[in-house]
């Protein structure tokens, strides 16, 4: 079956790792099923994958994607929730959890082999190009609201890096959940779609805001974390999931967040639960996701080559 795959892990060129061509078809094992791949989501995440993160030269190689959407043996339109329990079956309170191409390989593929725990049914009101991007982007985002920051309608939120997967997700999200919004980005292409898009207002990065916010959904790390800080008001909430400027901030943030009584967490993906909420709440909503370009799986490196950029706008999907 043709697949895009990391053939080499290469931590200054990631792309040169990137293989597209044929693989073997994916093993079944019991308890397992096999899921015709429709559409499959990139994430920041492939491209670690493809430095070496997660992703040791020993288990290469590996199929990327994380995120898919397709048709089950029985013809269901199904969605894959994509951590698997280390020893391949589901993620309970004593497994150790593995998402997709860390330790199984992934769905940038004509199938991918999941166990059945971890099949949804996909809600026939979402594409299956929209179905593909919630799994990991859009399921981050919404635990980050809505568990880590445990914001309610009527709070505010600032989102910082309008543009990448997990920050458009949190905007979308956040207004049809009635959060007041503010998103900050370099680009101002970017800040005119994030208000388009139900953010109140979007500002420059590091602008101040016109008060301070319940809580801040943070992925950018070291060059928006102090920007993220001194935004919150007192016993606010800092959530970050990823850090794709640095993982070392500036230092000097100490005295305020144990003056102000801030909170910092850390949140990681979701849990299947989450995974059925999200798609019940976009389905019921009408909210859908922010799609930059769909591609063929043929143009895949294209697609990696986009993100990598940081030329992107939501979601780049692929289809077969």
């Amino acid at each position: 079956m043709f697949a895009a795959y990391a053939a080499r892990i290469d931590r200054d060129q990631p792309l040169n790792g990137l293989e597209l061509g044929e693989r073997p078809e994916p093993e079944v094992p019991p308890g397992w099923t096999a899921i015709d791949v429709r559409a499959a989501s990139l994430n920041h995440h492939d491209l670690w994958s493809l430095r070496g993160v997660g992703l040791g030269e020993e288990s290469l190689p590996m199929i990327l994607g994380c995120d898919a959407a397709g048709v089950d043996a029985d013809g269901n339109e199904v969605v894959v929730y994509p951590v698997i329990g280390a020893t391949g079956h589901g993620v309970g309170p004593r497994e150790q959890p593995s998402i997709l191409t860390e330790k199984y390989q992934g769905t940038f593929a004509e199938r991918v082999a999941v166990p059945q725990w971890n099949v949804l049914p996909k809600p026939k009101e979402l594409s299956f190009e929209e179905a593909a991007c919630l799994p990991t982007a859009w399921l981050t985002a919404y635990r980050m609201l809505f568990t880590g920051a445990g914001v309610r309608p009527g709070d505010s939120v600032l989102v910082q890096g309008a543009g990448g997967g997990v920050a458009t997700a949190a905007i979308v999200l956040g207004a049809a959940a009635g959060l007041r919004v503010f998103a900050t980005s370099r680009d101002a292409a970017k800040r005119r779609r994030a208000e388009e898009l139900g953010a109140e207002a979007a500002l420059e990065s590091g602008a101040r805001l016109p008060h301070r916010v319940d809580a801040v959904i943070e992925t950018v790390g070291a060059a928006t974390w102090s920007h993220s800080v001194k935004s919150l008001r007192r016993g606010g909430t800092l959530v970050i999931s990823g850090a794709t400027s640095g993982v070392t901030p500036p230092s000097g943030e100490l005295n305020r967040i144990f003056f102000l009584e801030l909170k910092v967490v850390g949140s990681t993906m979701g849990s299947k639960e989450e995974l059925a909420g999200l798609l019940s709440f976009c389905a019921a909503k009408g909210v859908r996701p922010v799609v930059d370009s769909v591609l063929p799986l043929e143009r895949a490196r294209e697609g990696f080559a986009k993100m990598a950029a940081g030329d992107i706008f939501g979601k780049v999907v692929l289809t077969r």
